[in-house]
């Protein structure tokens, strides 16, 4: 046992001793920030019918035709299919409750439909959200403001965050009079896009006549952090 534990030691310090013979000993590490403007490209939105009664079948049949028109106003305004799916379809009961009997008991049903849609064409994100409710949508959410695709932004941010780290790198090491080699180590922080919500909103409205809410979808500053560990000479 004696001599069994002996290897395992003798072994376990070879392999600290390989290990920490791949990282130079002397190291500087800086960190530099990268920046991108990001200007959102599509529009979230989610809309709802919410119906209520006793009769489930009726209720069905009026709540799927008006999502129905909803979807049909919103593919006439040049979303695409393939940006529109329905997110929720929850039927539940409405209880009330009985004193004399003193129990509750079903009163009726509460039918919500709703779909999520992907809107691209950011000029009919008005005309959707002003149009909806004449077809009648009774619950809207939204706008929330996105990039449908974010790394292009991030790797311009990511290249420019580089690009500072190894100059500050390089400003440090003339400083201390050693020569910058090569990059041991590398690790990225910051932040994500985020959605970016509608700056300003004034009203739906509910006939086809009416005032179309004012939409801004503004920009967003993201900034990249990356840690740069150089073995200096």
């Amino acid at each position: 046992m004696v001599a069994g534990g002996i290897g395992y030691l003798v072994a376990a310090a070879s392999f600290w001793n390989w290990i920490s013979s791949l990282q130079p000993d002397r190291t500087i590490t800086v960190s530099g920030d990268g920046r991108a403007v990001l200007k959102p490209d599509i529009a979230l939105i989610s809309f709802s019918v919410v119906s209520e009664g006793k009769d489930i079948t009726a209720m069905q049949d009026d709540n799927n035709q008006k999502i129905n028109k909803a979807i049909e106003l919103v593919k006439g305004l040049g979303v695409s299919k393939d940006d529109i799916k329905t997110s929720g379809y929850h039927l539940s009961p409405r209880y009330e409750y009985n004193k004399e009997r003193q129990r509750s008991f079903i009163s009726g049903y509460t039918l919500r439909q709703t779909v999520t849609v992907k809107i691209r064409d950011l000029d009919n994100v008005a005309k959707i959200l002003g149009g909806l409710p004449s077809v009648g949508i009774n619950e809207l959410n939204g706008p929330n403001f996105t990039v449908d695709n974010p790394e292009e932004f991030l790797n311009a941010a990511r290249a420019e965050a580089f690009k500072e780290a190894k100059k500050r790198a390089m400003e440090l090491s003339a400083l201390a009079g050693v020569r910058l080699g090569r990059v041991v180590g590398f690790n990225e922080g910051g932040g994500r896009p985020i959605p970016l919500y509608v700056r300003s909103f004034e009203s739906v409205g509910g006939a086809p006549e009416s005032v179309l809410p004012e939409i801004e979808p503004g920009t967003e500053e993201v900034t990249i952090t990356v840690n740069v560990t150089y073995e200096i000479k």
